[in-house]
């Protein structure tokens, strides 16, 4: 008796337990607050029901096949003279063929339709269609090492970790790095974009409900990756008025100072305010000349078109080294490669050119000589 409770009792258990650990668990992926994640959620479940449409008669027809055509009691007709079935093989390829080019057909739309720099295409009712349309939220984002630093230009506020949004508002998102390439991923709003250093990446979404969830890095960045979270909320207008007002009276103040300090590698680093940001910050960030003395890029670009590295046709563009595989050294002429010579410009030498009496060569002083065969 102990041992058939012993067999039974660890399979039902496990049974037991596992629709209470599947009902614990809340995908982001899966449960999305915002039209882009909807849809992303959606290109999903279609895609894995399109798959599915071949693995489920698949995984069916391996059972009916064992079953039907087995060795013994087996109820079907065994022909070892077939080779061909014209209606077999169109079913065969028929069928992947038609997912292959929906799932092509879906893939191609989707890719355009939730391309990351284009502006949603929001619906309005005609109420709101009367009245002037209110612009995105902008929010600067920036991956530092291991925290996530958010600039709101437009409110004049910073915050660290903390990312609030008013719901129904659009939002672009603009997102650099400061080191190293990272991935900015907020699952219930949007999907990943990645961040790199000297670059800007745009993201557009929209939050359409209410939601308390967080946002990741999607991209190892080294020792303080796994904590490299930030809170999503997703507020009233009302509420989003007074969480501003509520930054603004922190007193802190987001400088290029200030940044330096911040832009230092930590973990786990709590929610932090800035009652103002500088306005320059994030393009001195993108442009990496926060620190005093650094040059940005532009300028550094700047002065180099000013010194003549322009167009060599135009001289407005300035007269330097012209680009592409063409350009021509500081000074004299480019050489001209041996290929485009012909044999008397190339002239002579003894590791090019035959022995200089052809009579001392070794394959005809020594015939059987071994290393005659060594021509390389």
């Amino acid at each position: 008796m102990l041992q058939r409770f012993l067999r039974v009792r660890p399979r039902t258990m496990a049974l037991a337990i596992l629709p209470l650990l599947l009902a614990a668990c809340q995908h982001a992926v899966l449960n999305p607050a915002g039209d882009i994640a909807r849809q992303q959620r959606d290109l999903i479940y279609i895609s894995t029901g399109l798959m599915l449409l071949i693995i489920v008669p698949v995984m069916v027809l391996i059972v009916v096949f064992a079953v039907r055509y087995r060795k013994d009691k087996g109820g079907g007709t065994y022909d070892p003279e077939f080779d061909h079935s014209t209606s077999l093989e169109l079913v065969i390829w028929s069928a992947p063929l038609l997912i292959i080019v929906a799932l092509g057909a879906l893939t191609w739309s989707s890719t355009h339709l939730l391309d990351p720099f284009r502006p949603l295409d929001q619906k309005r009712t005609a109420l709101e269609a009367a009245a002037p349309k209110e612009q995105p939220l902008r929010v600067q984002v920036i991956a530092l090492d291991w925290k996530w630093l958010f600039i709101y230009p437009d409110q004049g506020i910073a915050t660290v970790n903390d990312l609030v949004l008013p719901v129904g508002r659009q939002v672009r998102f603009d997102i650099t790095s400061t080191n190293m390439m990272n991935t900015f991923y907020a699952p219930t709003m949007a999907g990943m974009i990645y961040a790199m250093p000297g670059m800007q990446s745009t993201l557009h979404a929209v939050l359409d409900r209410p939601v308390d969830s967080t946002g990741y890095s999607g991209n190892y960045s080294g020792r303080g990756f796994s904590d490299m979270r930030f809170r999503i909320r997703g507020v009233s207008d009302q509420q989003f008025g007074a969480w501003v007002n509520q930054a603004r009276a922190s007193g802190q103040t987001l400088d290029a100072a200030r940044y330096l300090q911040l832009a230092r590698p930590s973990e786990n680093v709590p929610p932090m305010l800035f009652a103002s940001a500088a306005p320059d910050l994030y393009q001195r960030i993108l442009e990496r000349c926060v620190e005093p003395g650094k040059p940005c890029m532009s300028d550094v670009m700047a002065r180099d078109m000013a010194r003549g590295g322009g167009h060599p046709h135009d001289a407005r563009l300035g007269t330097g080294m012209p680009p592409g595989r063409d350009s021509a050294p500081l000074h004299g002429n480019k050489p001209e490669g041996a290929i485009f010579k012909s044999p008397d410009e190339k002239g002579s030498g003894p590791n090019v050119t035959k022995p200089t009496d052809p009579r001392k060569a070794p394959g005809v002083t020594k015939p059987g000589d071994q290393a005659n065969r060594n021509m390389s």
